[in-house]
Order: C-alpha cells, then structure tokens, then sequence
C-alpha cells in the first residue's frame, strides 16, 4: 500500500523540524569555531574531496558565488585547499587539508559524544532501528524523483482515454 499523502505531509514537517532540531541540539557548528554553513561544507567535502567547486555546490544545494565565499574563508583558514585541475587548467579541484580533517574529527567526535548523553534513555536496539530508518530516508531521497519527462503526455492527459 502506498504512503498517504496526509503521512507523507507529516514526514516533510517532521523531517524538517528534526533537522533543526538536531542542529540546535548537537551545536550546529559552534564546536569549530566556524558558522555552520562552513562546518557543513567541511563535512560535504570530506566525502567528495578532490571535487571541482560546481559539484560542491550542486551536492549542497548552495549557489557557486555562495560557495566561493565560504571555500575562499576554508581557505584562508588553511582548512581546504585548492589544487589546478589536472583535467581542465581554468578549473580547480578543492580537498581538506590536514587541519581541516582534524578540524572535522573532533568536530564528529564531540558531536557523537553529545548525542549519545542526549539518548541516554534509549535502548541500543532503539538507538539502531532510528538509525537504519534514517538510512533508508537517505537511500529513497537518493533516488531521482519518479515524474513524467518534460512534454511527456501522461494518462488523460491529450484528450485519451
């Protein structure tokens, strides 16, 4: 059986509460001493590092100039570094330094460690089935969206039956 829409309603507002929610509850950033948008990045880049700058930015939803900014600020920081693209000379390619990958450890180490005080009262077995419910939230979000191509005519649509 499919998923209700009022369910799914429900899901988008309790997805994006959660988000908020957690931010707020797990520091949102503050443990680096960097804004959150800047810790975010760091943790993006952690898992697509070498990248070109587009493909930073398409993985988290910012806009290039935005993202020039907050790379040109890692930079300065000494917590990412950019390197020409072998690939393409007008291009480069940005990566975690050294600092910034201890930067993002103890960032996660500190936030593992608030968290788990925050589940004090859950049971392992809870702690794990949230965990894979978010899993499988991140798998099914990870696949494209299922819509008709652009132009396409759909069922009763064209005057057909």
């Amino acid at each position: 059986m499919a998923v209700q829409t009022a369910t799914a309603a429900h899901l988008v507002e309790e997805v994006f509460l959660f988000g908020r929610v957690l931010r707020g509850a797990l520091g949102g950033g503050t443990e680096t001493g960097l804004p959150p948008a800047l810790t975010g990045v760091l943790f993006v880049l952690a898992h697509s590092a070498p990248c070109r700058q587009n493909e930073l930015a398409v993985s988290l939803c910012v806009s290039q100039s935005a993202l020039s900014r907050q790379i040109a600020d890692l930079v300065d920081a000494g917590l990412v570094a950019r390197r020409p693209d072998p690939d393409d000379g007008r291009a480069s390619l940005v990566e975690l330094t050294d600092a910034g990958r201890r930067i993002l450890a103890d960032s996660k180490a500190r936030r593992a460690d608030n968290l788990r005080e925050r589940l004090a009262d859950w049971s392992q077995d809870e702690a794990e089935a949230a965990l894979a419910a978010l899993r499988h939230l991140i798998d099914t979000f990870s696949i494209p969206a299922r819509t008709p191509a652009a132009g396409a005519i759909t069922p009763n649509e064209g005057g057909h039956a």
